[in-house]
């Protein structure tokens, strides 16, 4: 009998020690599991910087501002976009080719040209670049402080009604102006079915908009417009437009007297630190310039002769000869540091830094659509354009 009794504690003993241990091996994985690590949240793209006010070392330096790249959401337009970040139409569909003016589609990458190699011309008063259709100005500075540059976009004269080049100034300041159309100027709109009065009165219809810096070249001007997606285009009668926003400002800042040179430069190279930049924009219809041979003139003494070249070590740096050929033949209104070793315009694209697709801080628009034409009305303009 203590035999078998014996025997049964054993069992129990056993089966009891069995059943700590399963149930210890059943938590085992329960207690040792590692927490689930949270799903990382993405960080928001940075907000876009503004485009038209720099400084910069005018000893040193050429090139002022940042190239960005943007989402496009549903509704917007490179017209949109252009404004939103002070650009013209030209220069924005420059940059994008392929994509759709009117319809780029949600979720399409663009390219924000905000990058600009200054053209070459004294930086005093404005240099205006008919070739990148942009306006620069450089207000006088005090001794010791860095040099400033304020630039906008602009609409400039069609073929046959070109803007002039050279040197003028500003002759005088009209606020809220009345446009008077020139004879030859009320003859094509006739001949277009068109019939333009002798006065068109201050307004929102006004071809010249709010205010105008009246050039000391006669029946030529500097001034807003009633048709905001005409900047950066070639669509005057030889006077530059500029948006409502953006005249204003010039308007304020720039005094009676002030020196206006006007340059057609379609390849422009200037430094920034140890790299060289090269912006090249489409060559106007009427430019019957050998642009290519002055190009390659012009960057043998940029990058040998001027006293910037000599800076530091950029006389030894290298030309990438495979990039400086694409930039040429590929004109994208896009500053390139071609000095850049081992990188095509597409890898260089590609590491630029994407931001928000919002109005910029201290942005010159405030965004209100409410006098931006629509994709449909801008398209029926055209088909109507004589």
């Amino acid at each position: 009998m203590s035999r078998i009794l014996s025997s049964m504690l054993r069992s129990a003993l056993m089966c009891g020690l069995l059943g700590i241990f399963f149930f210890l091996g059943g938590c085992q994985p329960f207690l040792t599991r590692p927490l689930e690590s949270p799903i990382p949240v993405a960080k928001p793209l940075p907000v876009p910087v503004a485009s038209h006010e720099f400084s910069f070392d005018s000893a040193r330096e050429d090139v002022v501002g940042m190239l960005q790249v943007i989402t496009t959401n549903k509704e917007d337009t490179l017209s949109d976009i252009a404004r939103r970040f002070n650009l013209g139409y030209e220069e924005i569909v420059s940059a994008n080719p392929g994509v759709d003016p009117w319809l780029p589609g949600e979720g399409t990458e663009i390219v924000i040209p905000t990058q600009f190699v200054l053209p070459d011309a004294p930086r005093k008063g404005i240099v205006i670049n008919l070739a990148a259709m942009r306006l620069f100005y450089f207000p006088k500075t005090k001794d010791g402080e860095p040099q400033k540059v304020i630039t906008h976009p602009l609409g400039i004269g069609r073929v046959g009604w070109r803007t002039p080049e050279g040197v003028t100034k500003i002759s005088s300041k009209v606020e809220n102006p009345a446009w008077i159309p020139t004879p030859s100027i009320r003859k094509e709109h006739a001949e277009n079915g068109d019939l333009l009065p002798a006065i068109v009165p201050p307004g929102p219809d006004n071809p010249m908009g709010t205010h105008v810096l009246r050039l000391a070249w006669p029946k030529y001007a500097i001034h807003g417009t009633d048709k905001p997606p005409s900047i950066g285009l070639r669509g005057s009668h030889g006077c530059l437009r500029m948006y409502p926003e953006d005249i204003v400002r010039i308007y304020n800042e720039v005094p009676v007297g002030t020196p206006v040179c006007v340059v057609n430069q379609p390849r422009l190279l200037g430094w920034r630190s140890h790299e060289l930049y090269l912006q090249a924009y489409p060559i106007l219809e009427d430019d019957k310039r050998d642009n290519n041979k002055l190009f390659i003139k012009k960057l043998l003494n940029v990058t040998r002769s001027t006293p910037k070249a000599k800076l530091a070590l950029r006389r030894q740096t290298k030309i990438n000869p495979a990039l400086l050929k694409e930039v040429i033949q590929n004109p994208r209104a896009i500053a390139i540091p071609i000095t850049q070793p081992n990188i095509t315009l597409q890898t260089y694209l590609d590491r630029t830094g994407r931001v928000q697709n919002i109005l910029p801080l201290n942005a010159t628009w405030d965004g209100d659509m409410s006098r931006q034409f629509t994709a449909a009305e801008v398209l029926e303009m055209a088909d109507k354009e004589p």
